[in-house]
């Protein structure tokens, strides 16, 4: 039996949908069934840069003349759009595609506020998981299904002033470094370059901030992280406690501020008072427009094993109680038009998922982009868990145990440990869905 064709309770689902889009306010009405097999209802929440970006995406789309046209909706960033969509796909009156967070499927698959991906319709229209790096794809799927087609994968890099770097002496350090001991090497010669710090990084407020570095170095360590209902996390404490332990060392008002928004630390690199920046690829944008002499690569492997913090934006299917096939097939046309012009995305910092678009010539071209591509070969999401992802609470939940030990005034095994006793506390309680 598809999933179309299971029966909801309303009462269920919608208890579901408010559990786990985390409180989040709902913004108007879902879509109605009335709309023709032709009119296509495409909700995201892309804005800025993003939002101009993905409308050309879709306009050029609607002007191949494929006999359909999309409409888009934006909503707002986080659990007012994560809460909309839930309670649109709860009541079967959803989009017929949205975007989602890779790191958010868990929440949305298991209770049917989703539709798998029909495999052989998807290759129909030119899509196929050889397309898709192996960690990229797997992450869409769940309980066997695909849930989720990755568009992009948007992780957590280092960035570096190219004029600072060679002055400090330390160009081909950037590439070879290998060790926390060699990172802090170059960090220090940057600094007597700049004379401020040597390098920027905003977490002040900021749980994502906090995680993004902390679980690259974790996951460096080789360390997993598994969380899975009604039984206590697993963790390694020993990791933890190290890669907090260097981010301490990090944030010493040399090295690093101790105490710095992501502003500040946007700002703080533009201005050439430092000489690295920890931040995610969707700051490329803003760095380009300023014209700074900078380049950009992966963080440094710095504990032995290759890992690379991420989420993905991807598109998904919200289920609706009554599906027009033809405007179900025009929707997977839709899909498969933007992947293949992924490379316009590319442009706003994110590593386009589809493959071929990676191997082309013109996204190879793109600086620095391309220089980070290699990136979902070994990349790592949140850990699964239906209170996870992207505008939930989970960061926050992190940030609440663990910003004092990235202050330097708490220790890193007492703060990780709060972390781990909230994370069982919610691993305790039944799944929503």
């Amino acid at each position: 039996m598809s999933a179309l064709e299971r029966q909801f309770s309303r009462r269920r689902l919608l208890g579901s949908a408010a559990a786990i889009a985390g409180g989040g306010l709902l913004l108007g009405c879902a879509p109605g069934a009335s709309r023709s097999a032709t009119d296509l209802s495409y909700w995201h929440l892309m804005t800025g840069g993003d939002g101009i970006v993905m409308a050309g995406l879709v306009d050029a789309v609607n002007g191949l003349g494929l006999g359909f046209r999309a409409t888009q909706t934006v909503l707002a960033w986080g659990p007012p759009y994560y809460t909309k969509l839930a309670m649109a796909s709860a009541g079967g009156r959803a989009p017929d595609l949205a975007i989602m967070h890779a790191s958010r499927i868990a929440g949305y698959a298991p209770g049917g506020l989703l539709e798998p991906w029909d495999l052989e319709l998807l290759a129909e229209v030119g899509v196929h998981e050889r397309d898709f790096p192996p960690l990229v794809w797997q992450k869409g799927r769940y309980d066997g299904k695909l849930y989720s087609i990755a568009l992009d994968t948007h992780p957590f890099v280092l960035y570096y002033n190219t004029d600072h770097a060679q002055k400090a002496g330390v160009t081909d350090a950037l590439q070879t470094m290998k060790s926390p001991e060699e990172f802090t090497e170059v960090a220090l010669k940057l600094q007597k370059v700049t004379g401020k710090h040597g390098l920027s990084y905003g977490y002040l407020g900021d749980g994502s901030q906090m995680w993004r570095l902390f679980y690259t170095l974790y996951r460096q360590q080789n360390a997993e992280m598994k969380l899975v209902p009604g039984q206590q996390a697993q963790v390694d404490e020993a990791a933890a406690v190290k890669a907090l332990k260097f981010v301490q060392s990090l944030l010493d008002d040399t090295i690093a501020t101790k105490a710095g928004d992501g502003g500040t630390a946007t700002s703080e690199f533009l201005h050439g008072e430092s000489g690295l920046f920890f931040g995610g690829v969707w700051e490329l944008p803003v760095l380009k427009d300023s014209k700074l002499p900078f380049d950009a690569r992966p963080i440094p492997t710095l504990f032995g094993t290759d890992a690379a913090y991420a989420d993905s934006h991807t598109f998904v299917l919200p289920r609706q109680a009554n599906v027009d096939p033809e405007r179900r097939r025009h929707t997977y046309q839709l899909v498969a038009e933007v992947l293949k012009r992924s490379v316009k995305w590319a442009g706003a910092g994110h590593i386009p998922a589809y493959q071929p678009v990676v191997q082309s010539a013109e996204y190879q071209a793109l600086k620095p982009q391309s220089n980070y591509a290699g990136i979902p070969a070994y990349v790592n999401y949140d850990p699964d868990a239906w209170f996870g992802g992207a505008g939930s609470d989970f960061h926050r939940y992190f940030a609440e145990n663990v910003q004092n030990v990235f202050l330097g005034s708490g220790d890193p095994a007492a703060g990780f440990e709060g972390f781990v006793k909230r994370l069982n506390v919610l691993l305790d309680r039944p799944q929503p869905v």
